[in-house]
């Protein structure tokens, strides 16, 4: 089997799905799926959608696209504001879009109305993370607005909280959501069907606290690819925390001074020499893999080996009493930013694993 690789144990992500479902469930929020760490792979979408997932989650069109020519049965959301360029694909490929942008809605009803499509909208609020949505103050001109729109139907309200500046959904934010979905349906006569609080970073509210309130959808993806949230990064008890797993080949493998010599400038990536203590001799082993292909900083090695830095297509290890001769392996746990990257690079195979 050729390295690099990202090995994706099937069988470990419909068990972490299928058991977030059932938690999730159990309080009335649905599991919306998100796939866009995986690049709209079918093999996960299928995934997903036999463990309980009726609905996934993508911010990239493109990966909706390959989902939905692949024979993908759940409803389709993208997950980050259109693009003007994009909106005929929106609306062809996409059930639902994630919106706060009147020009936008207006182009997806103009494109709805060529097609003679119905497109769903979840309007995004503000509530602090300061990444997207409309401010609070705001929404009701935007639901009139977007009432007017013709084969527009306002499917909910949704925020996002922690991806940008670490807001941690609590019960104070949940219940403004919650509020604003009451405020909305009473000014308006309307029933919206979904109220989406946020992603992995709102599990622990929402399997810990007393009341929901209205919130009756999650947008899950690193809670099901890696079984942690993303708050602190914590495992997730009763979730398989090594689903995805990232192989590198040793390509060198030497004993070396600990610390490099001569004059020091910067390293090909603009940073400094790190600083080490001076152990003498050590077994160094080269993996052929780099900051091209992966973040260097998200890899968890295995016992006994340390990662000392990494070049473009270069990871340099400090392998202990692990020796590693040239053509072995070494599996890493990635977090999810190594993740992301493994999995958009070229170089990196990806092999679907599944033993059930």
């Amino acid at each position: 089997m050729s390295a690099p690789r990202l090995e994706i144990d099937l069988d470990k992500l419909h068990h972490n799905a299928h058991t977030l479902v059932a938690r999730l469930g159990a309080r009335g929020i649905s599991v919306t799926g998100v796939t866009k760490a995986m690049m709209g792979s079918p093999e996960i979408a299928y995934t997903l959608f036999s463990a309980g997932v009726n609905t996934l989650g993508d911010s990239r069109i493109s990966n909706i696209e390959t989902m939905r020519l692949a024979g993908a049965a759940a409803t389709m959301s993208l997950i980050r504001s259109p693009m003007l360029s994009q909106v005929e694909r929106v609306v062809r490929y996409a059930d639902i879009s994630f919106n706060s942008e009147p020009a936008l809605l207006r182009a997806l009803s103009n494109e709805a109305q060529r097609l003679n499509r119905r497109h769903g909208v979840v309007l995004m609020v503000e509530l602090g993370d300061l990444r997207e949505g409309i401010m609070p103050g705001d929404l009701e001109q935007s639901v009139r607005e977007l009432l007017y729109l013709p084969n527009l139907v306002l499917k909910g309200l949704g925020t996002n909280l922690a991806c940008r500046s670490g807001v941690t959904p609590d019960e104070r934010n949940m219940a403004e959501l919650s509020a604003l979905a009451d405020t909305i349906e009473a000014k308006f006569g309307l029933s919206l069907d979904i109220v989406s609080g946020g992603n992995s970073a709102n599990l622990a509210w929402a399997l810990g606290c007393r009341d929901v309130g209205r919130i009756n959808n999650l947008r899950l993806g690193e809670a099901i690819l890696l079984g942690c949230e993303p708050l602190h990064r914590q495992s997730i008890e009763g979730l398989h925390t090594d689903a995805i797993t990232l192989v590198a080949e040793v390509i060198e493998s030497k004993v070396k001074p600990s610390q490099p010599w001569g004059e020091l400038g910067q390293s090909a990536f603009g940073t400094g020499a790190p600083a080490t203590t001076d152990t003498g001799h050590i077994t160094q082993a080269i993996l052929a893999i780099g900051e091209q292909d992966t973040d260097p900083q998200g890899l968890h090695p295995p016992d006994g080996i340390k990662i000392l830095g990494a070049s473009s297509d270069h990871l340099i290890v400090n392998t202990g009493s692990c020796y590693q001769p040239v053509g072995s392996e070494v599996r890493f746990r990635p977090n999810y930013s190594a993740m992301v990257r493994a999995m958009t690079s070229p170089y990196v195979e990806k092999v679907m694993v599944e033993r059930g």
